[in-house]
């Protein structure tokens, strides 16, 4: 049977502004297949613009298996962008982690935690008038919350904020979500992690 992904998150999950085959998790499912791992298309619970509590609202709504081989999460920077406070991100946060790993099986490890991308470098950002240094302390603060929460949990965490930062010119045509270039190098980082997640049990 093909393992069954759940893909948990907001735009930079469902892939804001580019074909779905450009999406992060495709990519990701196209390359563990040219590894031979047979996996199912993904399943994406995610909307623009959803915070913590929206994506488990949704999940709420959604239709899911009692069990998937694999979960990722990448969620907060709604909550950043809408001026929420660092302790609710962690409260909520935590209980969506939890969820995770109960959908996974129990097997925290195969839970990737994949960190919020800093949209204050994109020409988006520049032109927003906000504060960008700002907005970079706290995704830093809100991907140090996820960070300690993952490894609480015993689930793996991929940093890809550098990649976001270093490589802020392959964003998609809004000027603000990446553009498929920048997801494959996300991928690029992502993708160990996961194949050693699936070949741990």
């Amino acid at each position: 049977m093909p393992l069954r992904y759940l893909a948990l998150g907001d735009s930079y999950t469902i892939g804001e502004d580019v074909p779905a085959q450009a999406r992060w998790p495709m990519q990701l499912v196209e390359k563990l297949r040219k590894q031979a791992i047979a996996i199912d298309d993904p399943q994406i619970i995610a909307v623009t613009g959803w915070t913590t509590d929206e994506l488990s609202a949704g999940m709420d709504q959604a239709v899911l298996a009692a069990e998937y081989d694999l979960v990722t999460l990448l969620i907060g920077v709604n909550n950043q962008y809408r001026g929420r406070p660092a302790e609710e991100y962690r409260e909520q946060f935590h209980t969506l982690l939890l969820r995770a790993v109960t959908l996974s099986g129990r097997r925290a490890r195969r839970v990737v935690v994949v960190s919020i991308p800093d949209w204050g470098v994109t020409p988006f950002g520049y032109a927003s008038g906000r504060d960008r240094a700002q907005i970079a302390r706290e995704l830093d603060t809100f991907n140090a919350i996820a960070r300690e929460e993952a490894s609480k949990a015993g689930a793996p965490f991929v940093n890809i904020t550098g990649i976001s930062r270093e490589h802020a010119n392959l964003v998609a045509s809004d000027g603000l979500h990446p553009a498929g270039a920048q997801y494959a190098l996300w991928t690029d980082a992502i993708e160990p992690m996961v194949t050693a997640a699936l070949h741990a049990d």
